[in-house]
């Protein structure tokens, strides 16, 4: 991995920053390779960021060029790497948005992988924010939820006073494994039955496109 695609769009949290990289297209990007005795992921996973904006179908296009490609890692040394030179969720700004998905699923409701799904969304005080990034992005990579092919990934949301952390999944149907996910969620996160999780469906989004 480069530089330029690991942390230069990331660290770059200006205002009148532009949209260098917006169009870089990572599916064109060749296989990610394992070295040896690294400890491959079942999945390589792509890190995105992004400026939180509308996404109505007027402006889905410029949702699309918000969209900064970071990094991807195929291992847990390669995720490490990666997440080392990041800055915390706290450092950002009101307003920014952090992406780990699976590699080929884009971070959009319409990716043919989520428009069929939905997320579960937990806001958290700021104090609480970086561990719980943290531990819900291991929990995807190390296969944690239990749940197949089910996950599409994760999204962080800084906002002022609070944040907000959501987890993607393929199918919103599928009862039985959206509620694994969110109790899945409670353990790695050590949340009380008393904090409130909300399931959106991807649906109900798109009906206001």
């Amino acid at each position: 991995m480069s530089n330029k695609y690991e942390i230069r769009p990331y660290a770059s949290d200006s205002d009148d920053s532009g949209d260098e990289g917006a169009d870089f297209d990572v599916d064109k990007l060749e296989p990610l390779e394992v070295g040896p005795g690294e400890h491959k992921l079942q999945y390589t996973y792509c890190l995105w960021f992004g400026k939180k904006g509308s996404h109505r179908a007027a402006v889905v296009h410029e949702y699309v060029k918000s969209l900064h490609f970071v990094g991807r890692c195929a291992s847990v040394e390669q995720w490490w790497s990666l997440y080392c030179h990041l800055v915390k969720p706290t450092v950002l700004k009101p307003f920014r948005r952090l992406h780990l998905f699976k590699s080929g699923i884009k971070p959009m409701w319409e990716d043919p992988a989520n428009m069929r799904g939905g997320k579960w969304v937990i806001r958290l005080k700021k104090s609480k924010i970086d561990r719980a990034w943290e531990n819900v992005c291991m929990a995807m990579l190390g296969e944690q939820f239990l749940v197949g092919t089910e996950i599409c990934g994760v999204v962080l949301c800084t906002q002022v006073s609070e944040d907000v952390l959501s987890v993607w999944n393929r199918t919103a149907t599928d009862t039985d494994n959206t509620i694994r996910i969110r109790e899945t969620l409670r353990r790695v996160l050590n949340l009380p039955q008393t904090h409130p999780i909300e399931y959106k469906p991807h649906c109900d989004s798109l009906k206001f496109l």
